[in-house]
């Protein structure tokens, strides 16, 4: 870094197998949307201020909407070079990656000012928009063809999504799809959690194929191709159509309370009752009245029983008859139960798969 008016950059691979602290410098709405895992949220433009030299940038041209871009930059760039010094500071003088859309003057205006105040970055090349092509590429791999799949499976409320979440946790090789995308899975399944977008439910999703590479074997829940608005790969998939499943068995009443102690619909009452009139093509009339009856008493217990019994189970049932592979089933009362049960069949399982 010699020559302190030349920013130096760094490729995403790189940047991937080692640890830097990243900064990622566009608006909070596309930080939201999608960022690269442990980046920092340092905009140069708030969401207003992208949306004014956009504007700019299609009525006037190039040049004016740059230099709108260099006059908010220089009002702000005292903050913003404190705001990364301390970022600096804080990582006991490291080097740093900065980062944009495509690797363009946002992330370079950042990289060559800290260059010259002796702080040293790196602009990512390519900008994020060359992670998102990295993983593109990655969930394309065919390897991902080859792997074995185990595959929770059972009626709403079984607390698979529970299950799943402790396996991973003590290491086993578990994609938790609900726990990636933040989505219950289901037309309630958003209440009371933000969900996360398709890029990254694919961001997540790439790092814990990653982390699974050496795993002969992948378990996950037998999801349908939409969780919410995230639609999943093919390969997964596929995968569940071919996989060795496990049916979990539960009494309908405790189903019916597991649901209604996850959701918490009494503290989104509205949130709820709004999905149920989203419902109401998918009813037969008697039933939405019925429905529409204890709505109004707030009687939940009895709507979420109804549900099972009327439309989540049967819909379950005739899903679940088109798929003819191997099936253990186990019966459970609780999710302590359900992780011991669901251990022994996985050990059963995964001794089998070392002999075929």
């Amino acid at each position: 870094m010699n020559n302190k008016h030349t920013v130096p950059t760094i490729k995403i691979v790189d940047i991937l197998e080692n640890s830097y602290p990243m900064i990622d410098v566009r608006s909070p709405s596309e930080f939201q949307e999608f960022h690269i895992p442990g980046a920092v949220n340092i905009p140069i433009f708030s969401d207003e201020e992208r949306a004014e030299v956009g504007t700019l940038y299609k009525q006037k041209g190039r040049e004016y909407a740059r230099d709108r871009g260099i006059e908010i930059l220089g009002s702000k760039l005292s903050t913003l070079y404190n705001q990364v010094k301390q970022l600096h500071e804080q990582y006991a003088d490291q080097s740093m990656v900065v980062y944009c859309w495509r690797g363009g003057m946002r992330s370079k205006s950042i990289a060559s000012v800290m260059g010259m105040m002796d702080v040293p970055i790196f602009q990512l090349e390519g900008g994020i928009r060359s992670y998102r092509q990295l993983i593109m590429e990655e969930l394309e791999v065919p390897s991902h063809m080859e792997k074995r799949y185990i595959v929770l499976e059972g009626l709403t409320g079984t607390n698979k999504t529970d299950i799943l979440t402790i396996l991973e946790d003590e290491q086993y090789p578990v994609i938790n799809l609900e726990r990636l995308v933040n989505h219950r899975g289901s037309i309630f399944g958003h209440i009371g959690l933000e969900p996360r977008s398709q890029k990254e439910f694919e961001s997540l999703l790439y790092h814990r194929l990653h982390e699974l590479r050496d795993s002969p074997f992948y378990i996950i829940e037998a999801e349908s191709k939409r969780i919410g608005a995230v639609v999943l790969p093919d390969f997964l998939l596929k995968g569940k159509e071919k996989g060795v499943r496990i049916h979990i068995e539960m009494e309908l009443e405790k189903r019916a309370q597991n649901i209604c102690d996850a959701y918490r619909f009494d503290l989104h009452f509205d949130q709820f009752q709004e999905a149920i009139l989203h419902l109401k093509k998918r009813l037969h009339q008697d039933l939405f009245e019925q429905i529409s009856d204890l709505l109004q008493k707030k009687d939940i217990y009895q709507i979420v029983l109804l549900l099972l019994k009327e439309y989540y189970d049967p819909r379950y049932d005739y899903t679940s008859q088109q798929y003819e592979t191997d099936i253990h089933t186990v019966f459970i009362d609780s999710v302590r139960d359900g992780v011991q049960k669901v251990k022994d069949v996985l050990k059963t399982i995964s001794n089998e798969f070392l002999y075929v």
